[in-house]
């Protein structure tokens, strides 16, 4: 990435490979990279490191182990890893043949999985994870909301909701959505295109609102929640947000929870124990995934010299599941 813009600021260009940081690091030969709309967020706003030029974006990689460290003892040269790594503009992401990984932040690839799909895993597994089963404390028998069931993370959140014994409601766009969401186990469908989700919830749950509503779209979708929660509900959102009085009000006069999720906020800060956290989801998650408990859909496979049409795609909207990079 040359500077913050445009999708034209990604260019192919030959950089080192890198050399190993540390005892505890692996070098991965990275097959697949995923992409997600933080990628296109950073390229066009700027990365959290505004100084250091030329990042390598994408936070999600999967591929075979290249070299360990001396220091390292889970992993040896040829094993197969997925993982959530660089990408915001400190270490270097995965929109490459190479990258390095502390050995801790690295899962064993799920069987059944190939590296492209792998590869769409790690950030929308461990961001609804944590949103729903952190932040929220879902559970069984509890309604919950999930907003653009249809995309990255939300069809993830759908499976994870039900594998707990929620009663799940999604907004989609669409009767090819809809059929989607349905396919993973969604009760009550809404096509906010047709219909006015909050009275879809009040009247599906007897009017007092859902238990959890779980936001991915942010602005009014966000704002409008509140009124599709009950009396000490929570929101969960992973945007940053900003509504006017009256929603505030709502949520104040129903004493909800506004909960926010950034599930690379552990990178950013430098939390270890935090991003093992996070590892031990990626394992969790390739169980569920092996087990046939969960899936991640690829919608789209690019070479990784086509990441400009990548982050275009994306920005347009209205794909569901994951786009992902194929890399030679």
């Amino acid at each position: 990435m040359s500077s913050p813009g445009e999708p034209e600021v990604l260019k192919l260009a030959e950089i080192p490979v890198p050399g190993l940081p540390g005892p505890s690091y692996l070098r991965v030969r990275l097959h697949a990279a995923g992409i997600n709309p933080i990628d296109t967020k950073l390229r066009a706003n700027g990365t959290y490191y505004p100084d250091r030029p030329s990042p390598v974006l994408g936070c999600d990689g999967a591929g075979v182990v290249d070299a360990i460290g001396g220091g390292v003892a889970r992993f040896r040269p040829g094993d197969e890893v997925y993982f959530f790594q660089g990408g915001i503009g400190g270490e270097q992401g995965n929109y490459a043949q190479y990258v390095t990984v502390h050995e801790d932040y690295a899962a064993a690839k799920p069987a059944k999985l190939s590296f492209i799909e792998a590869a769409a895993v790690p950030l929308v597994l461990i961001t609804a994870w944590e949103a729903l089963y952190d932040r929220a404390e879902l559970r069984a028998g509890q309604r919950i909301l999930i907003h653009a069931a249809a995309g990255g993370v939300g069809h993830v959140a759908v499976q994870l909701a039900r594998n707990v014994g929620a009663q799940v409601a999604a907004t989609v766009s669409g009767e090819q959505k809809a059929a989607f969401v349905r396919s993973l186990g969604a009760d009550q469908l809404i096509d906010y295109t047709r219909q006015d989700f909050v009275q879809a919830m009040l009247g599906w749950s007897d009017g007092e609102g859902v238990d959890v509503s779980f936001d991915t779209v942010g602005g009014l979708t966000f704002c409008r929640s509140f009124a599709a929660t009950r009396v000490y509900g929570r929101i969960v959102t992973i945007l940053q947000t900003s509504c006017d009085a009256d929603a505030l009000k709502t949520a104040r006069l129903r004493n909800q929870s506004i909960i926010y999720e950034l599930m690379l906020a552990p990178q950013f800060l430098g939390m270890h124990e935090a991003r093992c956290a996070q590892c031990r989801i990626l394992e969790r998650g390739a169980q569920l995934i092996d087990q046939g408990s969960l899936s991640v859909t690829v919608s789209r496979v690019l070479p990784l010299a086509e990441a400009a049409e990548a982050h275009r795609l994306i920005e347009a909207g209205h794909t569901s599941g994951k786009i992902v990079l194929s890399i030679e």
